[in-house]
């Protein structure tokens, strides 16, 4: 990860507002969720994305504005990997997408 980013990330006010917006959308993926499937989300994802010019700006990195919660699927698909029909729970079973 970069020095910004490792920065931001590890930041207090970072997880207490990546908790607050968890919260606010009850843990689940807004993706999945528009799609009509209850995924438990994992990650909140900057729409702007963060890089060095923005890192510090916390009416980017702080902003719900800015803010999806995502599972992990939809995560790697909003950065470009390829569709998979399946994903696995913390289990290793098989779990269905389509």
């Amino acid at each position: 990860m970069k020095e910004y980013a490792t920065r931001l990330y590890n930041a207090s006010a970072w997880q207490k507002c990546r908790a607050a917006y968890m919260e606010k959308v009850g843990y689940l993926c807004e993706d999945c969720l528009a799609r009509g499937i209850y995924t438990k989300a994992e990650i909140v994802h900057h729409i702007i994305p963060i890089d060095e010019t923005n890192a510090d700006d916390p009416s980017i990195t702080l902003n719900f504005d800015n803010l999806r919660a995502v599972c992990r699927y939809c995560h790697a698909a909003e950065h470009g990997a390829k569709k998979r029909r399946y994903i696995t729970d913390e289990m290793g079973r098989i779990i269905p997408i389509d």
